[in-house]
């Protein structure tokens, strides 16, 4: 396990203008990123309002080395993806120029409603084309999209009707689908590329915000401010200031939390009839609302999320945990008390149900999850011809607990070497079972929780969340997977200076989230890109 010397805080070099500089790095080849659900929705209400329905269905996203940001630059859309997309495209339209968002939405009237208007439709579409592609749209990619409106307009008698086959043309652009990186020759180094002020926009609001770049954002990037380092701090600055700072951490966790499991997940109702829809729902809300409150609102030291008692609570919540809610519908704050077992995220229903069995806890996939998730080792996947019939058993008498189940499988010569990185750390949540509920025994045995990460003893689940508050290894995971989600990329091999300046960064402003986002956000590093095969050519869109 690497430690991370801690040198001075971001902060103090702006302050000071001494300390170490950022470490060079070469970047990577520019990519596209695939738009996931969540940053496809926002950007359709962003653009054309809140009530605007979809219509259509995603297709899953790929996740590599843990990441779905990371694998979205690799993930390919199939014929029936794509015919999805089409839907969603012509459902949008179609609302776009309906009598009821008509005269708010487009920005002119044509002379003759019945009848094809090329100035009202070019009109139009620029607007919007500026926005759907994250940038202004070149007279070459608006010819199709007119072309389309006038001729529908003409065929069917219906300016309107025809101007909706030009959004669906621009909604179904691989330049709204993907977020594209556009690369250019650097003007002050022409051996160098350098990312477009309009695809270092992308990636800021993306980032921060988890949505399309605003109207301000846009407006430096077509002023050239993006190109400077002090007005693109002005514009971090004022990105993190803004209330939709939360939902770009929110889908930070959702991703680094691995959330998008919930989709498949699954319990045995004849042994947890407590879980349901609703609960694994309700558990995702408690630990996004604990985290964006505890690292964004409070700005606090972000190890804390495995001490903290602090949460929130639905009533529904309240029965799995056991303490009362008053409110029948709405979230409620809410303290654990100091003798109660539930200590930070750890705890949290989000973890212990998520990673478990549909029938049992799984000590293995909770150190697995900690191990993979929370401190960014990759564990080896188990051999084809593992024997699991000993772990699956609970009812044999023999192995009443989990503890003497797994102890018998490690007997197992090719099982020893990697439980032995997971199962002590997942036993010290042993005391909560597959559906998350707090429990003292097992098969009327009682359950022994005490475990050991990484040379680090512990007693119980509070302690072994405190293990990880201490342990270096969990802060320079969060700094990883923050600038790797980011930068939807993976390291170059000759980027370890960076990473390790980046996790000091991170110490020295005291953990705090929003430091690091600003750290990332302003760095070199962020939009650095390079040429595929050596040679410098100017991107084309």
């Amino acid at each position: 396990m690497k430690l991370f010397p801690a040198i001075v805080t971001f902060g103090a070099i702006l302050l000071s203008g001494c300390g170490p500089s950022e470490p060079p790095t070469t970047g990577t080849p520019v990519s596209a990123q695939r738009l996931s659900e969540a940053q496809y929705r926002q950007s359709i209400s962003d653009i054309f309002g809140a009530d605007i329905k979809l219509g259509g269905r995603f297709e899953p996203g790929v996740r590599k080395n843990g990441l779905l940001a990371v694998g979205g630059s690799v993930v390919a859309m199939s014929p029936a993806g794509f015919e999805q997309y089409d839907i969603m495209a012509r459902a949008i339209a179609g609302q776009v120029v309906d009598a009821k968002h008509r005269d708010a939405l487009i920005p002119c009237k044509p002379v003759d409603a019945t009848k094809p208007d090329q100035t009202c439709a070019q009109l139009t579409l620029s607007k919007y084309a500026r926005l759907i592609y994250r940038r202004p749209a070149s007279e070459k990619e608006l010819e199709e999209p007119l072309s389309l409106a006038n001729g529908a307009a003409a065929s069917k008698g219906d300016f309107y009707a025809g101007l909706a086959f030009g959004f669906a043309q621009l909604l179904d652009s691989p330049n709204f689908i993907f977020r594209k990186d556009v690369a250019e020759t650097d003007p002050s180094d022409s051996s160098k590329l350098r990312l477009t002020a309009y695809s270092k926009a992308s990636r800021l609001s993306f980032f921060l915000w988890n949505a399309p770049p605003d109207g301000e954002l846009l407006r430096a990037a077509e002023a050239g401010e993006l190109d400077r380092r002090s007005s693109l701090k002005t514009q971090v600055d004022r990105m993190l200031a803004s209330p939709r700072l939360e939902n770009g951490a929110r889908a930070f966790f959702v991703d680094f939390l691995n959330f998008d499991q919930f989709d498949s997940l699954a319990k045995d109702a004849a042994i947890y009839p407590v879980f349901s829809a609703k609960i694994a729902h309700d558990a995702q809300e408690q630990t996004l609302r604990t985290l964006v409150d505890l690292v964004i609102t409070e700005k606090a030291d972000y190890r804390d999320i495995f001490t903290s008692r602090k949460t929130y609570l639905t009533r529904n919540l309240g029965v799995v945990y056991q303490v009362p809610v008053a409110s029948e519908k709405d979230w409620e704050a809410h303290e654990f008390a100091a003798n109660d077992p539930h200590v930070g995220i750890l705890t949290q229903l989000s973890f212990t149900e998520l990673h478990a069995h549909p029938g049992r806890s799984s000590s293995t996939l909770r150190g697995k999850a900690v191990r993979e998730i929370l401190l960014c080792e990759p564990v080896p996947s188990p051999p084809a011809n593992v024997n699991f019939t000993v772990v699956q058993d609970t009812t044999n008498p023999q192995f009443k607990t989990a503890r003497d189940r797994l102890t018998a499988h490690r007997t197992q010569a090719t099982c020893a070497g990697c439980h032995k990185i997971m199962d002590p750390i997942g036993l010290g949540l042993e005391n909560f079972d597959g559906a998350g509920q707090y429990r003292q025994t097992e098969n009327g045995a009682p359950i022994d929780a005490s475990g050991e990460i990484d040379g680090i003893k512990f007693t119980d689940a509070g302690s072994l969340g405190q293990a990880l508050h201490d342990n270096p290894a969990t802060t320079a995971c969060l700094a990883d997977s923050l600038f790797r989600y980011a930068a939807g990329r993976d390291f170059d091999a000759g980027e370890k200076d960076w990473r390790k300046w980046l996790a000091q960064q991170f110490a020295e402003a005291g953990y705090k989230m929003p430091d690091l986002m600003r750290t990332i956000a302003t760095s070199d590093a962020f939009f650095a890109v390079r040429p595929a095969n050596g040679e410098i050519k100017e991107a084309q869109r």
